[in-house]
């Protein structure tokens, strides 16, 4: 049951990036120009609150060069790029087991 959720959610979250990708695309076709949708603007469309909040936790709790570089680098990136990646990492994690061939098991 937890698996088919978690397969789920990275299902809903990779079509997500691949929204992002063709907003990406076309608005640079319009334009003429090339558009990048980063992370951090469509956090901050979403919940700038917990963007702010983000920075303080991460070196207070986990360690100083966690948020910069590590996490400033990170949600910079293009939206797609990291929402394909999170899609992608939970759909692998809510895969089945394979079953053993053989004696293996």
């Amino acid at each position: 049951m937890i698996r088919a959720l978690v397969r789920l959610v990275g299902l809903i979250i990779l079509a997500a990036a691949f929204i992002f990708l063709i907003y990406d695309g076309t608005k640079s076709i319009a334009d003429r120009t090339f558009f990048i949708t980063r992370t951090v603007d469509v956090w901050s469309g979403i919940h700038q609150a917990s963007l702010i909040a983000l920075e303080p936790w991460m070196e207070q709790n986990i360690a100083p060069w966690a948020w910069n570089p590590g996490m400033v680098t990170v949600i910079h990136q293009p939206a797609w790029l990291a929402l394909g990646i999170v899609g992608i990492v939970l759909i692998l994690l809510g895969r089945k087991k394979r079953e053993l061939i053989g004696y293996s098991r």
